[in-house]
């Protein structure tokens, strides 16, 4: 047996509270898992369809500040002030682990400093990008980083309503927008494969390497 465990429940009867059933009366319930198991702490974890929520309710006791989701890397930063921040990762980072287990999330915690100076180094990445692929200066590319148009792909492909929304666009602006960065995705991926293409003739001159192994290592 461990020290720590984490298990999540859910109940289908609105009329039965999931975690008090398996508490118990007074804790009998789950006292005696925990003696079974040798003295193991079991938390018991309220099971929600909603993500953030979910890791919320695993990385009690810990009171969350703020949460944001990234659905792209299937990971979240999750602040605490500095009350929390010790009960949120837990001794030896055991709270922050089981949670990530539990959820089956990747979890950041972070204070609010921390936090902020990644915010800012994010924004000043996009700002750039923007700036650099879009041919715009700065106070165009942070107009669309507040309005959420952090990456080409999002002035590129996101409906075309949603830009038009922007007050301080219009309809000429925003189509101009739209066409620079569809281009500027063109050339970096053209510029991509011909340096996959590049990669993949010094590797033919390699002896011993397979027409497989060489796709691989390419693309890698």
């Amino acid at each position: 047996a461990g020290s720590r465990a984490k298990i999540t429940v859910l109940s289908h009867d609105k009329r039965v509270d999931p975690i008090g059933t398996c508490v118990g009366v007074r804790g009998t319930r789950v006292n005696a898992v925990t003696t079974e198991l040798g003295g193991e702490r079991v938390d018991i974890v309220l099971w929600s369809e909603d993500p953030a929520q979910f890791v919320i309710g695993a990385l009690a006791p810990a009171n969350v500040s703020s949460i944001v989701v990234d659905e792209e890397r299937h990971a979240m930063d999750v602040v605490c002030d500095e009350e929390n921040l010790a009960l949120a990762i837990g001794r030896g980072g055991q709270n922050v682990r089981l949670a990530s287990e539990l959820t089956g999330w990747k979890i950041n915690i972070l204070d609010a400093a921390e936090s902020a100076e990644k915010t800012a180094n994010e924004t000043d990445a996009s700002r750039k990008l923007l700036m650099e692929k879009l041919d715009v200066d700065e106070d165009i590319a942070d107009i669309l980083i507040s309005e959420g148009f952090t990456s080409l792909e999002e002035v590129a492909y996101v409906p075309l309503q949603e830009m038009l929304e922007i007050e301080s666009f219009d309809e000429d602006t925003v189509n101009e927008l739209r066409t620079r960065a569809k281009d500027a995705l063109l050339t970096m991926e053209i510029a991509k494969e011909e340096n996959v293409e590049e990669a993949s003739q010094d590797l033919r001159d390699l002896e011993g390497l397979t027409p497989t192994l060489i796709s691989k290592l390419a693309d890698g």
